[in-house]
């Protein structure tokens, strides 16, 4: 790869998405000239061309941008790009190196101080927190978000403090996080998906295993208890476990449900933080702030420091992100495409809204996905009292035979259930019953969500 002293342009295949942006973002604050290519138009590859950044949306090589040298010219793609892509080819053919955003990501983390958040959920809301926590207090950071941060309406923030500390996503993914060597990480999460990549859950918990063994000398690694990573008598790095259900190095004790948000005291090896508020909804959300809060720690945040940035927390877009609330309805838009994560948001929204009617508006993600997950996908779709299942979100993939999201809906057990189209979705929102509406996938359900938030508020003004 090239020097980064030596990189005058960089074109992004894919720069939509929400890790490439934070690097186009990053190398755009550098003064280094940079564009890209992407499929359709977004709220984010709006913002970026906003930012100065030039974006197309044809897959046309005339359209590459002038003067990009091998010498001189960074070139990053993400996966979900196809083999078959005119301007990638292109590149490919006039001999120019063509780099993942893991690798590129890497060579910007690994000569810092790497604060690595990793796990099949969770990653992005304990990251953002992470950095929220760090950017709040004297220790300062600069960051890499799989979010858009509710606090600094971005997916990336930039240090002015002299820190040299940076809290990054580790994406497994393609094994992407592999390339990391963080000082501090966290794992949140290892259940099984990504198998077409994987191919087994064994191979997902041996590749978390292997991210754990990278961790640098004297750093240290925090855990959901029960995970299996395994001790390791060779590992230079110190081992902690945390959780709000039993006790860990650094626990959640007293967790209490008030006007709508968590009280609860956090345990550590050295002292007690008693009374902490988040001021953002839902039951795993005081989880991550615990894995949060130790990171912190570890990275040498004072307890009121937590304190204060736990307070005015906001949240991540399409995390637990409430739309309306407005007496007759609640919409809330969430990224979960996992059935454990479809579970953890059904069992947190239950919490909150204890007694009201809840709908659930699903979109799967990947015909893979689908086809792995669809017994589980339909044991969390049972937990809501209404069910609106949504086609299939293929993203990188090509439709596979016989996968589609009928074989979760055949396996549900609810018999309040509906299939639509997202053509259809718009229409049917007009005759949901008054409660919590939650629209959940990581495909382009989110831009359904205002159309839905109309019809609802047309609705409650009847």
């Amino acid at each position: 790869m090239l020097k980064f002293t030596d990189i005058k342009q960089v074109y992004f295949l894919g720069i939509g998405g929400i890790g490439m942006s934070a690097l186009a973002r990053y190398f755009s604050s550098q003064g280094i000239p940079v564009s890209g290519y992407d499929r359709t138009p977004t709220e984010l590859t709006l913002a970026l061309e906003h930012e100065g950044i030039n974006v197309h949306y044809e897959d046309n090589p005339l359209l590459l941008p002038a003067g990009l040298e091998i010498s001189n010219s960074l070139i990053v793609y993400t996966p979900a790009v196809p083999a078959t892509h005119q301007e990638l080819n292109t590149l490919l053919n006039s001999g120019f190196s063509i780099h993942k955003r893991a690798e590129v990501l890497a060579i910007i983390c690994n000569n810092r101080r790497t604060i690595a958040v990793a796990g099949t959920h969770g990653k992005t809301s304990v990251s953002t927190m992470t950095a929220h926590i760090l950017k709040s207090s004297e220790v300062g950071c600069s960051a890499f978000m799989g979010g858009i941060s509710k606090n600094y309406q971005t997916n990336l923030l930039l240090d002015s403090t002299g820190s040299d500390w940076i809290v990054a996503e580790a994406d497994e993914f393609d094994r992407s996080f592999l390339q990391l060597r963080p000082e501090l990480a966290v794992i949140t999460s290892m259940d099984a998906d990504h198998l077409d990549i994987y191919g087994s859950h064994e191979k997902v918990i041996e590749s978390f295993q292997i991210f754990a063994s990278q961790i640098k000398d004297g750093g240290s690694l925090v855990l959901k208890k029960g995970l299996p990573v395994g001790f390791m008598p060779e590992a230079k790095y110190k081992s902690y476990t945390y959780s709000i259900t039993e006790t860990a190095d650094f626990c959640a004790e007293n967790i209490k449900l008030k006007d709508g948000y968590y009280q609860f005291d956090l345990r550590t090896p050295k002292l007690l933080i008693e009374k902490l508020v988040l001021n953002y909804p839902g039951l795993l959300n005081v989880e991550n702030s615990v894995a949060a809060s130790a990171l912190a720690l570890l990275a040498g945040v004072s307890a009121e420091d937590i304190r204060i940035a736990l307070a005015s927390y906001s949240g991540v877009k399409r995390r637990f992100d409430i739309q309306l609330n407005n007496g007759t309805f609640v919409l809330i838009d969430d990224y979960a495409h996992h059935p454990k994560e479809l579970r953890a948001t059904i069992q947190s929204v239950r919490d909150l809204y204890c007694g009201r009617t809840i709908t659930g508006i699903f979109q799967p993600h990947l015909f893979s996905r689908t086809k792995d997950f669809a017994e589980g996908f339909a044991k969390s779709l049972d937990l809501l009292d209404e069910v609106v299942l949504l086609d299939i979100y293929p993203a990188r993939e090509l439709p596979m035979a016989g996968v589609s999201s009928e074989i979760i809906f055949k396996l549900m057990r609810n018999k309040n259930k509906i299939l639509c189209s997202k053509s259809e979705l718009t229409k049917l929102a007009g005759t949901l019953k008054p409660g919590v509406v939650i629209m959940m996938g990581a495909g382009d359900i989110d831009t359904l969500v205002e159309p839905v938030k109309v019809q609802l508020l047309k609705y409650a003004n009847l």
